[in-house]
């Protein structure tokens, strides 16, 4: 992967993570019970789709590469 990809792919896993973060410590304070799911699915064109469901949920679509 070229430098300019590698900084594309990881701001966009930066972006997923903040989000998996903020539903972390909101899950966390929440006086109840909370649940959390991770989802990914491999796309065509070297691509992953990535599903944060906690009662909402938050699609990413992320670069990768090819296995």
């Amino acid at each position: 992967m070229e430098a300019a990809d590698q900084a594309s792919v990881a701001r966009a896993n930066s972006q997923v993570l903040d989000k998996l973060t903020a539903l972390y410590l909101e899950a966390f304070n929440h006086a109840g019970f909370a649940e959390i799911r991770v989802e990914m699915r491999i796309l065509r064109r070297g691509q992953k789709e990535i599903i944060l469901h906690c009662g909402k949920q938050y699609r990413f679509v992320v670069d990768c590469a090819a296995a």
